[in-house]
């Protein structure tokens, strides 16, 4: 196995966010139920934080969820100390807008920071702005809501803030702000979710200048990613609760209560700390509580992510928006004066801890000038794209795959077979132009046929079948160095090891890249597939036979078709939250990373390596309930010879 270019682990940090812990047990001034859960939720995630043995444990700031005005504060405070006690590693503190004060906002009605309320937060919490270092490192704590303010603690932080990350210009550093600067875009409008101006392009410029390695913000309760320069940018989720208008992000209901309770999207971060930088894996909570004294929290699942290995031979089709930018409408609530643009990164998100690389998407994303930002950021941490058209390139497709073609993996060109030889020049001035790796499929239409009346046929397939294996070894012995690979298609009732053993005998001796796409549906639109059980097996057999035979395989699809035509469940559902089919490939990637597996004999999708085999085993009834099955549900398997078992564990929530 090729050593991973970030090194080593070097030491761990636990990043924890916005736990909104109350003044009292199971009771929030909040109208929202899932409130009422912070404190059991913070204990339960303080509780997991100890099982990864981190160096440190960085707290992004709302610790309390009454604001300094309240009576109720300095209980909740109380109350947060207790629990952060039980931590083995030290806690470190980022002020919050609940802990601190809210920065100024003329429109809100929350008492905003002065030099009171940062009085009050030194004698609970201690310093508001400061540094830690740790093996080496620089963790830089910011007060984002005195940025703005106009106390003369701005200024003064402002001044530390400069010199100390001109002072360590070159090391490692980390920032860490309650606020983030901004959500989508650094131009976006100011809101109660960001940094306004003048102090946001003081912040960037300050990021853009010194480089640190990270910054993480929280506050928003959601997820996103971005590059401010050469500089990963984190925005992180909740332990206690989800900011619910950003459920607008979803074509699907909010979920329980109106999304605020969307469990699946709460939890924390570890942030692995490697030799040449740093890779943050999030683990979620789902939620689970913690009384006290209540004992241990529920096993932390390890994950997999694309910068540090991840599944090289899969890619996912991308049915769905994956990048998209919605508007947030006014609430009344924390906004009511103008509309907020977001942009969804849960798909991004899911792919780091699917580890899943490679992304098959049209040609548009890559001319939308936003969506090829997304992609220029994504194959800079190592993910791959497939990109596809039909025919050949228009004028200004072709001038675009030229001017990017380096995004790209390879290029899929969809094509009538009439038309082949007669586009064969033109595809190779694209390849040689454009410098691409070059991918054909195929329409399968039968202009020749007569239609009989009886029913006409507006269902669309691409992709050679392994019956035209033969016809394409013709055609490119005809056009040598033409193509670079072909997509073979195979419907959901055939099998993809089968096919992946046979496209492989076609690989040696063609010399051609086979990619399997295997789809999740047959040929009526109106049947349904919507089985989680079935479809986790369909994506774990197709996962295994590009594992096993060493070639690239086409998931159907990321996230699910739940309407229209072809309906059926993907990786993930459509608020973006791990389906079955998701943990398991979580799982098979965790697995594999290190490589050396290869497919068994036999006609069952079984991986051998050294002695031992992988396989996805029969469904079986978690003991708790739960329907997650990472890595917890690998297990020795009885009998002479070593082997693995990777179980479906099927609960009451699968689905």
């Amino acid at each position: 196995m090729t050593k991973n270019p970030l090194g080593e682990i070097l030491f761990k940090v636990a990043i924890v966010s916005d736990t909104h812990v109350n003044e009292k047990e199971d009771f929030s001034a909040s109208p929202y139920p899932a409130n009422a859960e912070a404190n059991p939720r913070a204990r339960h995630v303080f509780s997991q934080v100890n099982q990864i043995a981190p160096e440190l444990t960085i707290h992004l700031g709302d610790m309390v969820n009454p604001v300094p005005e309240l009576e109720s504060y300095g209980p909740a405070a109380d109350n947060f100390h207790a629990i952060a006690a039980d931590l083995k590693a030290p806690i470190h503190l980022v002020p919050g807008n609940h802990d601190i004060g809210d920065k100024p906002v003329k429109w809100m009605p929350a008492g905003m920071v002065n030099s009171d309320f940062i009085a009050l937060y030194r004698k609970h919490f201690g310093k508001d702005y400061y540094a830690v270092v740790s093996n080496g490192c620089h963790f830089v704590i910011v007060n984002a809501p005195l940025m703005n303010s106009g106390d003369p603690a701005e200024a003064e932080q402002a001044a530390w803030l400069e010199g100390y990350l001109a002072k360590h210009q070159g090391e490692r550093i980390f920032v860490f702000s309650h606020y983030p600067p901004y959500i989508s875009d650094p131009d976006e409008p100011g809101s109660y979710d960001n940094i306004e101006e003048p102090a946001r392009s003081w912040f960037l410029d300050l990021i853009r200048t010194y480089k640190p390695e990270a910054l993480f913000s929280a506050h928003v309760h959601n997820f996103w990613y971005d590059e401010i320069g050469e500089t990963a940018y984190y925005i992180t989720p909740s332990t206690c609760f989800v900011r619910h208008d950003y459920s607008e992000m979803y074509r699907i209901d909010g979920g329980d209560q109106k999304g605020r309770n969307d469990a699946a999207k709460l939890g924390f971060l570890t942030l692995e700390i490697r030799e040449n930088g740093h890779v943050a894996k999030y683990h979620r909570s789902y939620g689970a509580t913690l009384a006290p004294k209540g004992g241990a929290a529920r096993p932390v699942a390890p994950r997999p992510h694309v910068k540090t290995g991840g599944l090289s031979h899969a890619f996912v089709d991308m049915r769905h928006a994956w990048a998209e930018e919605l508007v947030v409408a006014p609430s009344g609530a924390v906004d009511e004066f103008r509309r907020k643009r977001a942009r969804n990164d849960y798909p991004l998100m899911a792919m780091w801890e699917m580890g899943l690389k490679g992304l098959r998407v049209p040609i548009q994303d890559l001319a939308d000038p936003r969506i090829r930002r997304r992609m220029e950021i994504m194959v800079g941490l190592g993910h791959l794209f497939q990109v596809y058209l039909y025919g050949m390139p228009d004028e200004a497709e072709r001038a675009l795959l030229v001017r990017h073609g380096g995004l790209l993996d390879r290029l899929e060109l969809v094509l009538n077979w009439e038309e082949a030889d007669e586009l064969a020049k033109d595809i190779l001035a694209l390849k040689a132009e454009a410098d691409l790796r070059i991918i054909l499929s195929r329409v399968n239409r039968k202009d020749g046929a007569k239609h009989t009346g009886a029913r006409f046929n507006h269902l669309i397939s691409h992709g050679f079948t392994l019956a035209e294996s033969d016809e394409l070894d013709a055609f490119m012995r005809q056009h040598p160095d033409l193509i670079d690979g072909a997509q073979f298609t195979i419907a959901r009732s055939v099998s993809s090891w089968s096919t992946a053993r046979s496209l492989s005998g076609f690989a040696a001796q063609t010399g051609c890249a086979p990619v399997l796409y295997a789809k999740s549906t047959e040929a009526s639109p109106a049947e349904e597939f919507n089985d989680p059980v079935e479809n986790a097996k369909r994506f774990a057999e197709t996962t295994l036979a590009g594992i096993g035979f060493g070639i690239d395989v086409v998931l159907d699809t990321m996230d699910d078709a739940d309407r229209g035509y072809f309906t059926r469940t993907g990786l993930v559902d459509r608020r973006f939250n791990p389906r079955l089919a998701g943990e398991l490939i979580s799982a098979i990637a965790l697995e594999t990373v290190e490589g050396g597996w290869t497919a068994a004999s036999g006609d069952s999708p079984v991986l051998e390596k050294a002695g031992q085999r992988l396989w996805v085993g029969e469904a079986c009834e978690a003991s708790d309930g739960d329907w997650i099955c990472p890595r917890s549900g690998l297990r020795a398997a009885p009998g002479d010879t070593p082997q693995t078992e990777l179980i479906l564990r099927i609960g009451s929530g699968a689905g």
